[in-house]
C-alpha cells in the first residue's frame, strides 16, 4: 500500500496502533521520544483488568475492559501472567457493597463469583484474616515492555519501523492539512522531516501538548498517581478493595514485588510530578490493611505517572470522578485535515484503542479493510530484537 501514517508515542497504544496500521497494509512509522514503554506505560500498575474495579461506577470501561481481557489472553500469553484477582471487604461498609458489585459485574458480562472467606485465605494467607467476605475475577498482571514488545515486533515482521530517541518537534502542513512530523534525534540533536499521508498522535498524557503543535485542542487530563513497590511477593493473586475506586485500595503483583496504588491527583506537566508525602504515608498505612507486615519486604521504590484520562464537559477534572474510557478525535473536525489523536483508555484496551483510530483513518483515506487484530496471535517480546 502506498500510504504511509506516522504514529506518535511507544507506549501501549502507539505499539497497538501500529501492529493494527501494519497487518492492514499501510507503511508505518513509528517516534518514540524516549525507549519503548518509557511514559506512562511503563510505570502503570501491571494490571490485566476484569473491569471489576469500574463496575459500579464507570460500566463503558468496565465492559470495555473484559472483552479486551479476553482478546489479549488469546492473542498474546506470551506476556500475560492470568492470576486472577480477589476483591475483599475489609469491614461492614465494604461489606454492603457485595451484592451491588456482584449485580454490576453480571449487567457488565465480567465472571465474578464469591468464595468462602476461608478459601481466599488459602489462597493468599498473607492476606489479612480479619477480611469479611471476598470475590473472585479474572483479572492478571502483564509486564509493560514485554507487552508493548509483543506488539511491536509484530508490526515490525510486517514492515513497520520504530524510531526510537526520536521526538516530534513541529509537525508539517500543506495547507490546511497535515503532512508530516519534523523530529529531531535526542542521541545526535540532529532534525529531518518525515513525511506522511496520515499522523496519529497516540502520546498519552502528552497528546495535548501533541496536538498543539497541530495548532488544535484536545481534552486530556494528565491525572497522576503514587504506587509504592515492595522488594516480596506477598500476594499471588491481584487484590482489590470491595468498594468504588479509592486511594489505596489495590496491590498487584509483579514478578518477585507487590506495588500498592494509587492516588489521583490532576498535575499540569506529565514530565514533572512532585510525589507527595502524605500519599506515600496513605498507601503504606492502606496495605497494611490489606496485608499485615508488608512494608516488611523493604520500600523497592516509590513512583508517580500520569494517566491520559478525557475530560468532559461539567465533570470535576481531580482524576476520580473521569471515566477510564477511550475516545478518537479527527482533527478535521478543527479545521485540520491528516491528524488524528487517541487518548484515554487503559493498557488492557490498547488493542481496541488501535482498532478504533485505524478505523477512523481508513475511512478517511476511503478504503474499507478489516481489523483483524482480535484474531492474529502476536510475536513473543523477544522478537523485537530478534528482528531489529
Amino acid at each position: 500500500m502506498a500510504y504511509h501514517v506516522v504514529v506518535i508515542g511507544a507506549g501501549s497504544t502507539g505499539a497497538a496502533t501500529a501492529h493494527d496500521l501494519a497487518l492492514r497494509g499501510f507503511r508505518v512509522t513509528v517516534v518514540e521520544r524516549g525507549e519503548v514503554a518509557s511514559g506512562t506505560s511503563g510505570r502503570n500498575h501491571c494490571l490485566l483488568h476484569s473491569g471489576g474495579r469500574y463496575a459500579m461506577k464507570d460500566p463503558e470501561s468496565a465492559r470495555e475492559c473484559i472483552a479486551e481481557n479476553m482478546i489479549l489472553r488469546r492473542i498474546m500469553p506470551d506476556a500475560l501472567e492470568l492470576n486472577d484477582g480477589l476483591f475483599v471487604a475489609l469491614d461492614e461498609g465494604d461489606l454492603s457493597f457485595k451484592e451491588r458489585f456482584l449485580a454490576a459485574c453480571e449487567e457488565c458480562g465480567i465472571p465474578a463469583r464469591e468464595i468462602p472467606v476461608r478459601q481466599a485465605l488459602a489462597l493468599e494467607p498473607h492476606l489479612n484474616p480479619g477480611i469479611r467476605a471476598a470475590v473472585q475475577v479474572p483479572d492478571g498482571v502483564f509486564e509493560p515492555l514485554r507487552f508493548c514488545l509483543s506488539f511491536l515486533a509484530t508490526a515490525r515482521r510486517n514492515g513497520a519501523t520504530v524510531l526510537t530517541y526520536t521526538e516530534v518537534v513541529d509537525m508539517v502542513f500543506q495547507g490546511r492539512t497535515v503532512a508530516g512530523v519534523r523530529v529531531r534525534d535526542r542521541r545526535t540533536g540532529q532534525q529531518r522531516t518525515i513525511g506522511a499521508d496520515m499522523v496519529i498522535n497516540a502520546a498519552g498524557p502528552w497528546a495535548g501538548r501533541i496536538a498543539a503543535m497541530a495548532g488544535v485542542d484536545v481534552p486530556v487530563v494528565p491525572t497522576a498517581g503514587v504506587m509504592i513497590s515492595v522488594g516480596r511477593r506477598w500476594n499471588r493473586m491481584v487484590i482489590n478493595r470491595l468498594n468504588l475506586p479509592g486511594d489505596g485500595d489495590i496491590i498487584v503483583p509483579q514478578r518477585r514485588t507487590a506495588i500498592i496504588g494509587t492516588t489521583s491527583w490532576k498535575v499540569e506537566d506529565p514530565d514533572f510530578i512532585p510525589i507527595p508525602e502524605d500519599h506515600v504515608r496513605l498507601l503504606l498505612a492502606s496495605a497494611e490493611r490489606f496485608i499485615p507486615g508488608y512494608t516488611r519486604g523493604g520500600i523497592r521504590g516509590v513512583f508517580a505517572v500520569a494517566r491520559p484520562l478525557v475530560g468532559r464537559r461539567g465533570v470535576a477534572a481531580d482524576g476520580r470522578e473521569l471515566s477510564r474510557t477511550f475516545e478518537c478525535f479527527d482533527h478535521a473536525a478543527d479545521g485540520v485535515e491528516g491528524f488524528v489523536t487517541i487518548t484515554g483508555g487503559k493498557m488492557t484496551t490498547a488493542r481496541a484503542m488501535a482498532e478504533k483510530v485505524v478505523d477512523v483513518v481508513c475511512a478517511k483515506l476511503g478504503l474499507s479493510i478489516p481489523c483483524r487484530t482480535h484474531e492474529v496471535p502476536l510475536l513473543p517480546y523477544r522478537a523485537f530484537y530478534e528482528l531489529t
